[in-house]
């Protein structure tokens, strides 16, 4: 049995009324979808042959029919159009442009406060790294004096971020002490690749900072190694959802490793990825994970991800992430202005100007 035209376009709507009402779908609700152009009898024995074909499932007797994980898989893998930008509604347009208008694009600060956003217009939770390339170092270091005790290691990366640990030193520390290093790590750790970074080098940047100074080599040292970091926000959307929230635990534990956090949420190439959860390692049944990557400028790339229920709608949800995307990768790339205009872009006319649209 294959799949011809009319059983897509069954399975396809009945995804979308699924996802809308959360029950299992009948052939007089799906005739009415389709304004009485199939008749519920045709209808009737289409979704019999999906069933057959193990994309839908009918849990009683009784009952209309809901997808099966299969049925999502084929969905998502060929009902689906590849979302564009020029689809997504105009006044989330300007919400997302309002909202990384209004934000600070230090990448540390940008991904948290963004993926807040994103989970709450979207309902899900969502969950962002910040931004990495494989060949990123740390090109130039400073020591600074805080207090008696403390010195804050500051590191600016190759591609110009910046990144800062705080050392305490129980002995104290003088601003020659704080200049001396700043030399040291400059002449011994910039365009180190962290796989580099070597137990014998490490030692020999000890041994000339002195053992009472190791805590600011070890700042650096946790500097160098630094991989992307992931965020999750909108946890309590999740608990709201009765098919997703017995997973809620299993995706705490995972973003509580960032590595296991980032590669959850890594999309293949450029393109939007859609994972269900019954395909993950440890499964979380219910669930699905939508993510799209976002160019920062200078090699660096992030992931940005919608986490909730199969159930979701895609139609509606996917431009969204899309557009995110892109915007956040702007941002951090320096190409917003203040006004929320991409810069090289053609300014708004004052007619179409964002109105009171601001913040989340």
């Amino acid at each position: 049995m294959t799949m011809d035209a009319r059983k897509q376009r069954v399975l396809q709507a009945i995804v979308a009324l699924y996802g809308l009402e959360g029950e299992p779908v009948g052939s007089s609700v799906l005739a009415n979808y389709f304004d009485m152009a199939v008749s519920s009898a045709t209808l009737r024995n289409e979704m019999a042959a999906l069933t057959k074909l193990g994309l839908l499932e009918q849990p009683h007797t009784s009952a209309g029919r809901v997808p099966s994980a299969q049925g999502y898989r084929y969905y998502l893998d060929h009902l689906i159009d590849a979302p564009k930008s020029g689809t997504l509604p105009e006044k989330d347009r300007r919400r997302i442009d309002d909202l990384f208008a209004a934000m600070d694009a230090e990448p540390e600060k940008l991904v948290p406060a963004a993926t807040r956003c994103l989970a709450d217009m979207t309902g899900c939770a969502a969950a962002a790294t910040t931004p990495q390339a494989p060949d990123l170092c740390i090109a130039h270091f400073e020591v600074v004096q805080v207090g008696r005790y403390s010195a804050a290691v500051l590191a600016v990366t190759s591609a110009g971020g910046v990144r800062t640990r705080v050392a305490r030193v129980d002995t104290g520390l003088t601003r020659d002490d704080a200049a001396n290093l700043a030399q040291l790590l400059n002449r011994g750790l910039t365009f180190v690749a962290p796989q580099d970074l070597s137990p014998m080098l490490m030692a020999s940047m000890v041994l000339a900072a002195g053992q009472r100074l190791a805590p600011v080599i070890m700042a650096a040292q946790a500097l160098v190694t630094t991989g992307p970091q992931a965020c999750l926000e909108g946890a309590q959307y999740l608990a709201k959802m009765a098919d997703v929230r017995q997973n809620l635990g299993t995706l705490l534990e995972i973003f509580s490793d960032n590595e296991a956090a980032t590669e959850l949420i890594r999309p293949e190439g450029n393109k939007i990825t859609a994972t269900l959860g019954c395909d993950l390692d440890p499964a979380m049944p219910g669930a699905c994970i939508v993510s799209k990557r976002y160019l920062a400028g200078g090699g660096l790339t992030g992931s940005v991800a919608l986490i909730g229920s199969t159930r979701m709608e895609y139609e509606r949800l996917l431009p969204i992430l899309d557009y995110f995307a892109a915007r956040m990768g702007q941002s951090m790339a320096g190409q917003i202005n203040e006004e929320g205009e991409t810069r090289n872009e053609p300014r708004r006319k004052e007619t179409d100007r964002p109105g009171d649209g601001s913040g989340c």
